[in-house]
């Protein structure tokens, strides 16, 4: 599935590129909704969720082909017991990056790649304050970091049913239709092997007679 492929390659590419300016980097849980004193002591930090879909539009002449236009944020945090200034530009010390220096390493990481996938160069988007305060006696702030990207769906042919490769073979441990198989929804019936084709050629002027006429046929294995 497309999402949790650009998820996963955002976060590798991070964790490469951010290297020992971050304690962690990791697929977003609710860190920050729940329990946010531990989540300041995992600081410097670094989360990615998805943001979701923006946009979705026909893809080319094809009524079964739609692209999707969405969101990916990656969420930094930084703290600092000198105050909120040293949390946000950073210090002297080695684990002082400073949050506004990780919101620079993300975009510059993450900007204009297209991670190898079949998904729209990542486009930087917006930068958005989460948190700028204190906890006691920590400093620490968290911005939102939004790129934009895009992939290509296709639709099911009407009234139609998913029908995911069968399972075992090497094709169904990559489709994403897959998960219905693996929930016993309902599935179509998968499209008949190809056996034969027939070809007819017609000269100019042509009296609507084939002039001649080739059949492939599928060879045995």
């Amino acid at each position: 599935m497309i999402l949790i492929q650009t998820e996963d390659a955002i976060i590798a590419r991070l964790r490469l590129g951010l290297g020992r300016m971050v304690q962690e980097v990791g697929s977003y849980g609710g860190e920050l909704d729940e329990g946010l004193g531990e989540a300041i002591r995992r600081f410097p930090a670094a989360w990615v969720t998805f943001g979701g879909v923006t946009k979705t539009e026909p893809y080319g002449t094809s009524r079964q082909k739609f692209k999707a236009t969405g969101q990916f944020v990656v969420m930094v945090g930084e703290r600092s017991v000198r105050g909120e200034a040293a949390g946000r530009r950073g210090g002297p010390a080695q684990g002082e990056v400073g949050s506004y220096p990780l919101v620079y390493a993300v975009r510059r990481l993450l900007s204009s790649q297209d991670l190898g996938l079949p998904i729209q160069e990542l486009m930087p988007g917006r930068v958005r304050t989460l948190y700028n305060t204190r906890l006691e006696r920590e400093a620490f702030s968290v911005f939102a970091c939004e790129f934009q990207t895009a992939w290509i769906e296709e639709a099911l042919p009407r009234d139609h049913w998913p029908s995911p490769p069968a399972p075992g073979t090497p094709e169904a441990e990559t489709s994403p239709d897959a998960v219905f198989a693996r929930y016993q929804g309902k599935l179509g019936q998968p499209d008949p092997d190809w056996l034969r084709t027939g070809l007819n050629y017609h000269l100019t002027p042509d009296d609507g007679q084939a002039d001649a006429q080739d059949l492939i046929t599928r060879s045995e294995p």
